[in-house]
């Protein structure tokens, strides 16, 4: 099975019915496989804080939600983070494509990565970091904990997760 088919998967077996994505080429084919699953909802965003906001409108409602999108937007989510998703204790796991790192063919992506993890940490939102494809093992244990903890949950996905950029 696919890294991609592997995280389908897994939001699935954990019922989450709900899923917002910002693009990204990392997250392309995942966000393709979200878009063709039947038991799924896929609607896209055109920012990353708007796509929260839908989050938490499915959560009220409801529905477990998740959130795909790029690193380098951390920094317009900071209010809806704390104010919304943190202050009302909704579970949010946040799959991330962690662009910026050694490789990286964009030099503007390059500095927000300098600033991902510790923006993440004072927030004190728990971080995971997939570097290889084995570490999608790790996926389903992490939605488990997102949702028993009601926390917001980040999940960076370097390049070579993605098997390069």
């Amino acid at each position: 099975m696919s890294v991609s088919d592997t995280i389908v998967s897994d939001f699935v077996n954990n019922k989450v019915e709900f899923i917002t994505t910002v693009p990204c080429k990392q997250l392309a084919d995942v966000i393709d496989k979200i878009d063709k699953c039947a038991e799924i909802q896929h609607i896209p965003s055109n920012k990353e804080d708007e796509g929260m906001g839908l989050c938490a409108g499915a959560f009220m409602g409801g529905k477990r939600s998740a959130i795909m999108m790029q690193n380098t937007a951390i920094g317009v989510t900071i209010n809806t983070l704390v104010t919304l998703t943190q202050f009302y204790r909704m579970p949010l796991p946040m799959l991330i494509s962690y662009r910026g790192e050694v490789g990286e063919p964009v030099a503007c992506q390059v500095e927000m990565a300098v600033h991902t993890k510790a923006l993440l940490e004072q927030l004190k939102i728990p971080t995971y970091h997939f570097h290889r494809e084995s570490d999608v093992k790790e996926f389903d244990g992490i939605l488990k904990h997102t949702f028993m903890s009601k926390k917001p949950v980040a999940i960076l996905t370097d390049a070579s997760f993605w098997n390069g950029y």
